[in-house]
């Protein structure tokens, strides 16, 4: 009976010494996660206001909040009692030893910095980066997110996507469809090249400037091929692509010129 009463007046002394410290501790946090909310709220209307590059804003409100919040950590840990500059050398330790773990990481941290600068790609970009082709959804601090044409969500590290090579294909504002098309060898060439000009010219998203063209690019061994060159703005791409195979197989069919395929020729015998 008596060790409980020692450890419940223990407990009464322990709640005397560290209740308000915790209970102050815990307010701080509380306005603090406010107040950072608040900061962040403000600086993200700023910078809407500013016409900052919708990439860069999401990228700095990362980096601030972060940074805030680590600040509020040491405020809050600094009112439990902790010595911080004890605190801040096992945090300077363990950060040496994380970030030689976390190389990678830090790489990519550089990565994103780096696309945040030189700006080799924004929010809404088709590029093609790593091996992969797809429209720029999101840029982290570490990661760029991009959606494929399948519709898939590609996160690739912004270290790799900083020191690989990058083709943009929305920052010209233009982008070539490269199309073959082949013909029969006794079909006249010019009349080709105005049946499938014609086809360029009506489809509406195909731009006047540069002026699409029509030219002979091989005498293949069963055909006359010919570039089919249209440009097009990058969001319009397939659908110009499949628009043009489409429609060039109709005109040339209306025009009665034979596109070449394998014939299967039946040989009858005579009994």
């Amino acid at each position: 009976m008596e060790k409980a009463e020692e450890w419940f007046d223990y407990g009464i002394e322990l709640a005397k010494e560290f209740g308000p410290k915790l209970i102050t501790a815990l307010i701080i946090y509380i306005v603090g996660i406010w107040v950072i909310n608040k900061i962040i709220g403000g600086s993200r209307k700023v910078m809407s206001n500013g016409k900052y590059d919708e990439s860069l804003q999401k990228f700095l409100l990362n980096l601030l909040s972060w940074t805030l919040k680590v600040f509020l950590i040491i405020i809050v840990i600094s009112r439990l009692g902790v010595d911080v500059t004890t605190f801040a050398a096992v945090i300077a330790a363990a950060g040496l030893a994380v970030g030689l773990a976390l190389q990678g990481s830090l790489s990519n941290f550089a990565g994103g910095v780096l696309i945040m600068i030189f700006k080799p790609y924004r929010i809404g970009d088709l590029i093609e980066a790593q091996g992969i082709l797809g429209v720029v959804k999101e840029i982290e601090i570490f990661t760029t997110k991009m959606v494929t044409p399948q519709n898939k969500l590609a996160i690739v590290p912004n270290g790799a996507m900083a020191n690989g090579n990058i083709v943009n294909y929305t920052a010209e504002g233009k982008i070539r469809v490269d199309t073959v098309i082949g013909v029969g060898y006794d079909e006249d060439i010019k009349k080709t090249k105005d049946v499938l000009l014609n086809v360029l010219t009506s489809n509406s998203k195909v731009l006047k400037d540069p002026a699409p063209s029509v030219n002979v690019m091989e005498l293949a061994d069963s055909s006359v091929n010919f570039a089919v060159r249209p440009f097009c703005k990058p969001e319009d791409y397939w659908d110009v692509y499949f628009a043009i195979h489409e429609n060039c197989k109709i005109a040339l069919d209306e025009a009665g010129i034979e596109i070449p395929y394998p014939h299967q020729v039946e040989i009858h015998k005579e009994a």
